[in-house]
């Protein structure tokens, strides 16, 4: 099975729903990321805030940066392999390279939350 690797720009989470407004393609990705780990797959996000060292270790990545700057970002690879610069792909986009529905991208995570009322 492929390997999907996202490289975000720095921010303080992956998710889209911290900061003043809700970024809804961060949403999207979060959501579709969450579903394909679900399922299985080798899906990796890195934020450059946290993890640095990832963007600087892994040398096609780097090298994008070196080239385009910190702009290019999201940089996305499939099997090592650059298929995506400077934006996120479409749930459709994942579900081609990883033989999967896209219908199947959109679960959203479930929290257990248990109230006491004592």
């Amino acid at each position: 099975m492929s390997k999907v690797e996202i490289f975000d720009p720095a921010m303080c989470c992956s998710t889209g729903v911290c900061g003043p407004s809700v970024d809804p393609d961060l949403t999207r990705v979060a959501s579709a990321v969450y579903s394909l780990e679900q399922k299985g797959v080798d899906i990796k996000r890195f934020n450059l805030a946290n993890e640095p060292a990832a963007f600087t270790d892994n040398e096609t990545v780097n090298n994008v940066l070196q080239e385009k700057g910190a702009d290019a970002l999201p940089v996305i690879l499939l099997d090592g392999e650059v298929v995506k610069i400077g934006e996120y792909p479409a749930n459709e986009e994942f579900a081609t390279w990883l033989e999967v529905k896209a219908e199947e991208l959109t679960l959203k995570p479930r929290v257990r939350v248990s109230v006491n009322f004592d």
